[in-house]
């Protein structure tokens, strides 16, 4: 198989040469290019077309936020279904640049101190788009910066009362689905619970993308917390 394509942006030279040397280690991986501010990420992606797009956040000429949302949505010149994953990296975990950079179609977040083994596992599962990387911590995010009603600490995600317009695109099998992954479910772990293969699993996925407008499978879990989809 061919490796996992993948561009780095951040200013800070040091950082970004650590990554080189943490993605030329590994033989399904990559390092097609760097930049060091958003505009540029987005006139390389149209040259390079990455698979994956590690994003600093804040930078000098263009931010990562709207890097992000130019990249997920083609401005980048990319040809249709050839987009790539964007994962954004932060000083913080929980800070609503953060949510807000998923909310324009990042796939995933990465802290900057994270580990080398959490940061390729989190490459190759936003690469591969069967899971959401490091549920617990999305849905953490979510929960504090989304639209969520208020609740306890340590409370399971519940599917809730749909609101019909919200699902309105969606067959109730394609519902079904998606109140699954917006729990953070994998394609197995959703095939497990709704008694259908993982490849159907897949298929329904995708279909729930492209009817809700959605660029990946974290946005699936914004858009629930904000219409009011799951209960906590």
């Amino acid at each position: 198989m061919s490796p996992i394509r993948v561009l780095v942006v951040d200013d800070q030279r040091l950082f970004v040469y650590g990554i080189r040397m943490l993605i030329e280690s590994q033989p399904d991986l990559e390092l097609v290019g760097s930049a060091g501010d958003g505009a540029e990420a987005v006139r390389l992606v149209e040259d390079l077309r990455p698979d994956v797009v590690l994003m600093d956040i804040r930078m000098p000429v263009m931010g990562g936020i709207e890097a992000t949302h130019r990249i997920t949505r083609g401005s980048g010149g990319a040809p249709d279904g050839a987009l790539p994953r964007v994962i954004v990296l932060t000083t913080f975990q929980r800070e609503e640049a953060v949510f807000e950079a998923m909310k324009h179609g990042a796939s995933a977040f990465l802290t900057k101190d994270a580990s080398p083994e959490s940061v390729l596992e989190t490459i190759r599962t936003v690469h591969a788009g069967n899971a959401v990387a490091s549920p617990a911590a999305t849905l953490a995010l979510v929960r504090e910066f989304g639209a969520a009603p208020p609740s306890g600490p340590g409370r399971r995600p519940a599917p809730g009362p749909a609101p019909l317009d919200a699902l309105a695109p969606l067959t109730p099998r394609e519902q079904e689905i998606f109140l699954l992954a917006a729990t953070g479910l994998s394609n197995g772990d959703i095939a497990a619970s709704a008694f259908i293969s993982e490849t159907t699993a897949k298929t329904h996925i995708r279909s729930i993308l492209s009817k809700l407008a959605l660029q990946s499978r974290v946005q699936i879990v914004v858009f629930a917390y904000e219409n009011g989809l799951l209960r906590l």
